[in-house]
């Protein structure tokens, strides 16, 4: 029944122009409908970095079961479809299937954004830092309701960084 109302859902809107190079970085999962490698992830941050021919290089990292648990890593590799929003992205993780990533949510200052696929079956908030004010998680979390998602399915990624901050 749930994929008949999905079935019926517009189109999912992205946002108008994102600036690739202002992308790159470092971007900590704040919450997600997880796919089965993320169901147990700690410490998640996704890092993307452009490379010379124009795809993106993307790290994915994670502490799987708890902040103390086994290192996991994954390198997909990003491909822009829509030129020139550059807001709808090919995802691989396997060749040569592109998974379906879309930015539907960005702010001004490229530190808060939502990554939705068209199915609705997997999103990500994520932000510049591994905490964002609890009004904003909520204004995030109404974005992804609005767009068709069952928030009741969202996860809050535990994020807890030692003195650095910064990503293993």
């Amino acid at each position: 029944m749930l994929s008949a109302c999905r079935a019926s859902l517009p189109p999912l809107a992205t946002v108008d122009h994102v600036d690739i190079d202002r992308f790159m970085g470092d971007w900590y999962v704040i919450a997600n409908i997880p796919t089965f490698i993320e169901k147990e992830a700690y410490n998640a941050v996704e890092s993307y970095r452009l490379r010379d021919d124009g795809t993106i290089a993307t790290t994915f990292r994670f502490r799987k079961g708890g902040f103390d648990g086994p290192l996991k890593e994954y390198r997909p590799r990003g491909f822009v479809r829509d030129d020139p929003s550059n807001a709808v992205w090919g995802m691989q993780f396997i060749w040569p299937i592109k998974a379906d990533y879309r930015i539907t949510w960005l702010d001004e200052n490229y530190t808060h954004t939502v990554i939705s696929r068209k199915q609705r079956d997997y999103v990500w908030i994520m932000a510049r830092t591994p905490v964002i004010p609890e009004g904003l998680y909520l204004q995030l979390v109404g974005h992804v309701q609005q767009s068709g998602y069952d928030v009741t399915q969202l996860r809050r990624v535990p994020q807890r960084w030692e003195s650095t901050g910064s990503p293993p």
